[in-house]
């Protein structure tokens, strides 16, 4: 099934460009079904980017998909169009009183300040207790999954000597968990961040399960509430040419640490093209996310989220 996305999304003319099907609101208000509703609170600055990136993913389900996108009332973006902002994006007010199958959030370039530091963080936080009540399965991003994990557990991020940058293989602990259905024993996916999250100080809270690790990377995915939310600290949703637009641009700014992104340039070699290791994972990931976590666990009346327990 396509994805149902409002009309004119920038991201239908790209996908579509991929031969990948997206569907209008005015075509998919034809179809007597109910898609599964999906909200996504994008806090990176290149917003059409990742839009784009995460709908290609959700875009491979068998399942309808209704896609919302939210943003932050105290917080305006510098790099998106603000007539972009106010024809796709809802703030809180407005959708506080919806329910929705699944929630996405997004990283978001401010992983080296302080939680508590961050401008936006009393009204991001208050989405994330709502979620709790008003979502089946929310799926947290790099620096989100850091933040959702400090603000209901108390897990605390900690500054890396050297920016975790590229592309890095992962195992799974538990292989029956259905997350991983379909996974090789090792999958690779892409990491940029500055930040590290511990996973002794994890292992300490037994509300918490880390379901998949890298030997260079560190924690992977962490879930709580039996699946009703994912911590992912990578990137599995990026492009082929994300980590290479990053590496271009803090070399174009004269970083002094700027190191090619690992497992990535095809002979290290960033003249050529990148190899794309990660997209049947990813694919995988989003779609086992889908199924088994949103699909098969929100009840059809979805004011019965409130009712529900965790996904066990």
């Amino acid at each position: 099934m396509p994805v149902n996305l409002p009309d004119k999304l920038p991201a239908i003319e790209i996908l579509s460009k991929e031969h990948i099907f997206v569907m209008s609101d005015l075509r998919a208000s034809t179809q007597d079904i109910r898609p599964l509703k999906i909200l996504i609170l994008n806090l990176m600055p290149l917003k059409i980017t990742t839009e784009t990136d995460l709908i290609r993913l959700l875009s491979n389900s068998p399942l309808q998909l209704e896609i919302e996108f939210l943003g932050l009332k105290s917080h305006t973006p510098k790099n998106t169009p603000i007539e972009h902002l106010q024809t796709f994006y809802k703030t809180f007010p407005k959708v506080k009183e919806s329910y929705y199958d699944g929630f996405i959030v997004t990283g978001a370039p401010v992983e080296l300040l302080p939680f508590e530091g961050v401008r936006y963080w009393q009204e991001l936080t208050g989405i994330f207790d709502w979620a709790r009540t008003h979502v089946t399965s929310t799926y947290y991003i790099c620096w989100a999954g850091q933040a959702a994990m400090y603000h209901f557990y108390g897990i605390r991020k900690y500054p890396l000597d050297k920016k975790i940058f590229g592309v890095f293989p992962h195992t799974v602990n538990d292989k029956a968990f259905p997350l991983f259905r379909g996974f090789d024993d090792e999958f690779f996916a892409p990491h940029s961040r500055h930040t590290t999250v511990s996973a002794e100080e994890i292992s300490q809270h037994p509300e918490l399960t880390i379901l998949s690790q890298s030997e260079e990377a560190g924690v992977y995915i962490v879930a709580s509430r039996g699946g009703r939310e994912f911590y992912v600290t990578g990137h599995s949703e990026y492009s082929p040419l994300t980590l290479h637009n990053e590496y271009t641009r803090d070399m174009q700014k004269g970083l002094d640490s700027v190191e090619l992104p690992k497992n990535y340039y095809k002979d290290n070699d960033p003249q050529k093209q990148p190899v794309v290791l990660w997209r049947s994972h990813a694919n995988l990931l989003f779609i086992n996310w889908l199924n088994y976590f949103v699909y098969q666990a929100t009840p059809f009346d979805l004011k019965k989220i409130k009712e529900l327990g965790d996904l066990t």
